[in-house]
């Protein structure tokens, strides 16, 4: 009878743990299966959050199947206690394994909404926009250019404080450096003031991420670090028998290919003109110089240079001085300092616009002015219209 007992027990105890075997490769199977996601969502996870309120989150929005797997997952994946507070993007059919991992694994947050503070050529302003997850595509929520007596929208100052919102400044190329500063001692999510102007040159075009606290000389040092970096790498590139005795030299001459071209594929053919000049001992001859000597980098000239101010003596003003301006007259992006120390293989000294939004070159004063003539006729027909 005992011996019949303990068969029975021992034929139990291998089903049940035949079962639990089959129990434990099933839920492997869920946790790790694409999941019953139709399209993909946008998941906020508040400050202090657990796995278990996510997985009930996650369960009413048809994201898991079963809340219970993506909890013991969790667990035996030790990631239970990483979750991270933001807002993340889930895609369409993500396993329990990749939500998991997506909110566990930290930085920023990849959806929600976005305060963007660009600072442009001719105007600066803030965006605010929110991830369309359906589409991966930023809708705009608000836009208004920031400064004393403007009128703010409703929608920034209750996005901004959202604790999952992202912040960043997006700095085009081509700004000076009096236009960054002047955003930035605007932005109130950052702390302390930027007092001294940064040199002309020295800040990299770029997207900056920042956080709520953040300082606003931890972010110029940023701009000054990556700009150092593009700056280091081109000259150790550089051509031979290059016209550019420094690195400081290369910013000068970027800075002024990035204000004479918006035309990428330009770039190293207006450098081309430039450094020819300087080889043949030739005048740069360059508005963008001029107006900087006239508005010091503060604001834009927003009409033509007078006769008067071509035969104004500045340190800026290439019509009279030999040579390159005492320093950079914007803060030139990644493009423009390879043109500079890489230009095109040319005998171009002469360039003009051609009504295009590009240039027509020319090695020859005479093929110059016909060139010329041709934009003359260009304006005045325009003017006609």
């Amino acid at each position: 009878m005992w011996r019949s007992v303990a068969s029975n027990a021992l034929t139990l105890l291998i089903v049940i743990a035949f079962l639990a075997a089959g129990a434990v490769i099933w839920g492997k199977r869920q946790y790790a299966e694409p999941g019953p996601l139709a399209e993909a969502i946008c998941l906020r996870v508040a400050p202090g959050s657990n796995m278990r309120r996510l997985s009930s989150d996650l369960e009413e929005r048809g994201a898991v199947t079963n809340g219970s797997i993506f909890r013991v997952g969790a667990e035996y994946s030790e990631k239970s206690d990483d979750l991270k507070a933001g807002a993340f993007l889930v895609p369409a059919s993500a396993s329990m394994e990749e939500i998991v991992d997506i909110v566990t694994r930290g930085g920023a947050s990849t959806c929600g909404t976005e305060v963007v503070y660009r600072v442009g050529v001719r105007q600066s302003d803030v965006l605010v926009r929110e991830l369309d997850p359906a589409t991966t595509r930023f809708v705009e929520r608000a836009r208004f250019v920031p400064g004393e007596g403007a009128e703010v929208p409703e929608a920034y100052e209750e996005i901004r404080a959202q604790d999952d919102t992202r912040f960043r400044l997006q700095m085009a190329e081509g700004v000076t450096s009096w236009q960054v500063v002047q955003l930035l001692n605007q932005i109130d999510e950052l702390t302390g003031e930027v007092t001294d102007l940064p040199a002309e040159g020295t800040l990299s075009p770029d997207s900056y991420e920042f956080s709520k606290g953040e300082s606003r000389a931890d972010l110029v040092a940023e701009m000054q670090s990556r700009q150092s970096a593009i700056l280091a790498e081109a000259w150790s590139n550089r051509v031979d028998d290059l016209p550019l005795l420094s690195p400081e030299e290369v910013l000068i001459m970027a800075s002024i290919i990035e204000k004479e071209t918006a035309v990428p594929e330009e770039r190293r053919t207006v450098a081309s003109v430039f450094e020819n000049r300087l080889k043949r001992g030739m005048r740069l001859q360059t508005d963008p110089t001029v107006i900087y000597g006239i508005t010091k980098g503060q604001g834009v000239l927003d009409r033509g240079i007078r006769q008067s101010e071509l035969r104004g003596e500045t340190p800026y003003n290439t019509y009279l001085i030999d040579g390159l301006p005492p320093t950079p007259i914007a803060n030139p992006g990644r493009a423009s300092i390879e043109a500079a120390v890489n230009p095109e293989p040319t005998d171009y000294v002469y360039f003009v616009a051609d009504g295009t939004g590009g240039h027509a070159f020319a090695t020859t004063l005479d093929e110059h002015n016909r060139n010329v003539a041709r934009w003359r006729e260009i304006e005045a027909g325009r003017a006609n219209q």
